[in-house]
């Protein structure tokens, strides 16, 4: 096959995505492993054409809360795994969390994400304490949880207690690969089993992979694709394997913006009304990332509205931006880089059409 063949067939494979939202197992692979930069241009403009057509060029804002770094988990990637003695620990109080969430609002932000580690220390009750206290002094916004694998029970409560969303990246779908990256207490299936769950109790549900994550293969790219079909969530968020020092990874070959603003595309394509987040980690790796992921499909950013004094502790990965643009103090630049690219903030719940 000639170059020229491998571009028109991977262009072709991009179209029939655009116009039926689906793919083989096979076409995934060849759409992935044989990409070219004219291919993933084609691909970008289809993707900005969708998203515009969905949501316009509003680009929604979240306020994340990094609330606790403590973790009962010891994921061979991740910066606050249980067994990294160099982490600095902390967990934020209802009064902090609330403070953040007026500072935030005053900003304008209606939609609050509480992300952190499994920390067992925030029962159900202590959580749901928060999510009802967030829900009762700011009945308009949306609230987002992201404090991952939990009983039926559990998700249910915290729905009932006010929560909207809930955010849980499935990391990778095949049951081996996820097995290379993760400690044998955990597993893909049960992983996925909490997807389904929270989507059987009514929330918004987001969930997403690393791209570049160790021992990746193009097959395992193509299975979390197929499995996005299969879910059909409200929310993808996808970002970069960036390396952190104190992991078993720490010599690994990090993800690359290539790949992933691709992969945003080929999501925008495959989920046309999904919330796709421009993602932290693809800031991190390049200073223009987060606008390229706009470019490539992508209508959320989510700036940190965590206190300064925490922000440096909740390190998933090296260099994790935290001040700066990605700072909610920020904001105005944030607004300024959008508007640079064609783009606004806009102030607004930003539910997903995908419902």
């Amino acid at each position: 096959m000639t170059p020229n063949d491998r571009e028109q067939k991977v262009t072709a494979l991009i179209d029939k995505l655009c116009l039926t939202q689906q793919l083989k197992r096979s076409e995934w692979i060849t759409v992935i492993r044989e990409r070219t930069p004219a291919a993933a241009e084609h691909l970008f403009e289809l993707a900005r054409a969708v998203r515009i057509h969905h949501y316009g060029h509003g680009i929604y804002i979240r306020g994340l809360i990094e609330f606790t770094n403590y973790c009962k988990n010891d994921c061979y990637y991740c910066g606050i795994r249980k067994s990294n003695p160099n982490a600095q620990r902390y967990r934020l109080s209802e009064e902090d969390i609330l403070s953040c969430c007026e500072q935030g609002y005053d900003l304008g932000f209606r939609t609050f994400v509480l992300q952190g580690g499994e920390d067992g220390w925030f029962t159900d009750e202590r959580l749901c304490d928060i999510v009802s206290g967030i829900r009762a002094q700011f009945p308009g916004c949306a609230i987002t949880l992201s404090v991952g694998e939990r009983s039926y029970d559990s998700y249910k409560k915290l729905y009932d207690a006010g929560a909207d969303r809930y955010l849980l990246r499935h990391e990778t779908y095949d049951e081996r690969h996820y097995g290379r990256l993760h400690p044998p207490a955990l597993s893909a299936s049960h992983r996925k089993q909490c997807l389904w769950d929270l989507k059987k109790i009514g929330y918004q549900v987001g969930t997403g992979f690393m791209v570049g994550s160790p021992y990746q293969t193009v097959e395992n790219l193509a299975d979390d694709m197929l499995f996005l079909a299969h879910l059909d969530p409200q929310m993808v968020g996808i970002g970069p394997f960036v390396p952190h020092h104190d992991t078993p990874f720490a010599d690994m070959p990090g993800g690359t913006v290539e790949l992933t603003v691709y992969m945003l595309g080929l999501i925008r394509l495959l989920l046309p009304r999904v919330l796709l987040p421009a993602t932290t980690a693809l800031g991190t790796i390049a200073e223009d990332g987060r606008e390229k992921g706009i470019l490539a499909g992508a209508n959320v950013v989510m700036p940190n509205l965590s206190p300064l004094q925490v922000r440096e502790k909740y390190l998933l990965y090296d260099n994790k931006i935290c001040t700066g643009d990605e700072a909610a103090e920020s904001l105005n630049s944030l607004k300024k880089r959008m508007e640079n690219i064609g783009y606004h903030i806009e102030v607004s719940r930003g539910d997903s059409l995908n419902i």
